[in-house]
């Protein structure tokens, strides 16, 4: 009796001290189950309007820097192309008139002194310059076609995932209306809300520990990245009769505000991949030496 007694007071205070191990690790180590996988995500824009008649992606697949996203109809920008070309070579033409016309007035004022006036020499000059600036207007209008022709192929400006893919063949695209999602692959990062009482002495460069709920056996490795400087005042915004709007709030009860904190992950295994808005866990451990970022 007194040994099974015994074996239970000394398991109770291996608990007592496990739990109290634990609570003093929580108040050295700041930690929160409130972590998200934040991604860059790009929207792909097009510069031109038309329909959509090459589409070679598909939803939630890997693309490269460069590879085509999809292709808008090229033949309107073709023919605006070739009547720019047009332009340029009528605007040459004229130059070549103007240039012309000048050369043989101040030969024949060369030749027969007082046979054409300072005046008209003049108006012929500025003919010349004219017919330069519509050349320079009609080779800018040319470059502008050639432009507006390139932008018909759409490509991935990173390395990437298409996530939400909802264009189809036949669809029509605005100009600067966004209209797919690209996550940048090389941009994952950590986002945890961290209460304010738990990171006063939180830096820069301190290890970091990430739980991913979908890979809670692989504990992945971090750093502090950087630490907010502000959160969005719920307080005091316009209402009703241009007056402040204000939450009630219990007196006796004061809840510390979640601050958010960004966490640089270091090497990831190959098995492991990162998904925006995947929930993490995040612990900030303090015993291990600050690192430069």
């Amino acid at each position: 009796m007194i040994k099974r007694f015994s074996v239970t007071l000394c398991l109770l205070l291996l608990a007592i001290a496990a739990i109290g191990w634990k609570y003093q690790q929580y108040l050295q180590n700041p930690w929160t189950r409130d972590g998200q996988i934040r991604a860059q995500v790009i929207q792909i824009t097009p510069r031109v309007t038309g329909p959509i008649i090459a589409l070679p992606i598909r939803d939630n697949s890997e693309v490269k820097a460069g590879d085509v996203l999809f292709e808008i109809d090229p033949r309107t920008y073709q023919a605006a192309l070739a009547k720019t070309e047009a332009s340029l070579v009528q605007a040459q033409a004229l130059l070549k008139k103007a240039q012309d016309e000048a050369k043989r007035g101040r030969s024949l004022s060369r030749r027969q002194p007082g046979s054409i006036s300072q005046l008209s020499l003049n108006q012929l000059n500025n003919a010349v310059e004219s017919a330069q600036a519509g050349v320079m207007v009609a080779r800018a209008a040319c470059d502008e076609a050639k432009l507006n022709l390139s932008f018909t192929k759409v490509t991935a400006p990173v390395d990437g995932f298409i996530t939400n893919l909802t264009l189809r063949m036949g669809s029509q695209v605005v100009a600067n209306q966004p209209v797919v999602a690209l996550v940048d692959k090389n941009s994952f990062w950590v986002e945890g809300f961290f209460k304010e009482t738990d990171i006063q002495d939180a830096t820069i460069g301190e290890h970091a520990v990430v739980t991913l709920m979908a890979y809670h056996d692989q504990p992945l490795s971090g750093r502090v990245e950087s630490i907010g400087y502000g959160i969005a005042h719920q307080d005091g915004s316009t209402g009703v009769s241009l007056l402040p709007n204000v939450n009630p709030n219990f007196q006796w009860i004061r809840l510390a505000q979640r601050i958010p904190v960004r966490i640089a992950l270091d090497n990831l295994p190959a098995s492991l991949q990162l998904r925006a808005g995947t929930t993490a866990s995040i612990m900030i451990n303090k015993s291990q030496p600050n690192a430069a970022l």
